[in-house]
């Protein structure tokens, strides 16, 4: 039985691919500062509920989860390159 060998088609680029686009449409400082925010975040709870303070851990989580997540969607607005859109 033969095998085929990989296709690298799709590691090419076409010739009406834009490469300065981003393909997922969010800009990708945003997405390193959301893993970075919500490392930081999950560290911080963390220590907080091991030292005792279960509901202080508790409330922090429900605070600042949606204040990262509104600032992060805003700055991703804002950001976004309106010349290079996503697909």
């Amino acid at each position: 039985m033969a095998t085929l060998a990989p296709s690298h088609a799709d590691d090419q680029v076409g010739p009406h691919e834009d490469v300065e686009r981003e393909p997922d449409g969010i800009p990708h400082d945003v997405v390193g500062l959301t893993v970075f925010f919500t490392v930081m975040l999950a560290i911080l709870c963390g220590a907080i509920f091991v030292t005792g303070g279960r509901v202080a851990a508790v409330l922090l989580a429900v605070i600042a989860v949606p204040v990262l997540v509104t600032s992060l969607s805003r700055r991703s607005e804002r950001e976004r390159d309106p010349v290079h859109p996503s697909r």
